[in-house]
């Protein structure tokens, strides 16, 4: 998973709301597909292109499979932005 992958996958607005959605806690996919006026197919893509940008990750707890923010992606991606901040001044 590479800044590319990440970036990609957060320069979509639904991501975004997703991610700080899930900045409450882990959600399931229903919970997080109530949040928005999209169908559920189109949230199950979001999902799955934040979870192969490694942004969150999914967990099965009995029937249900709940979702996370992935923190160590995003404190690797402010390491970055940090260090391209600081070349840049």
């Amino acid at each position: 998973m590479g800044i590319q992958m990440t970036l990609r996958a957060l320069s979509d607005p639904t991501r975004r709301q997703i991610l700080n959605f899930l900045k409450s806690g882990k959600k399931s996919a229903g919970t997080i597909a109530r949040q928005f006026p999209i169908t559920n197919a189109a949230i199950s893509r979001h999902l799955s292109i934040l979870k192969d940008a490694g942004l969150i990750r999914d967990k099965r707890e009995g029937k249900y499979i709940y979702y996370e923010i992935n923190l160590s992606v995003l404190e690797e991606l402010l390491a970055w932005l940090e260090e391209f901040k600081e070349w840049h001044l």
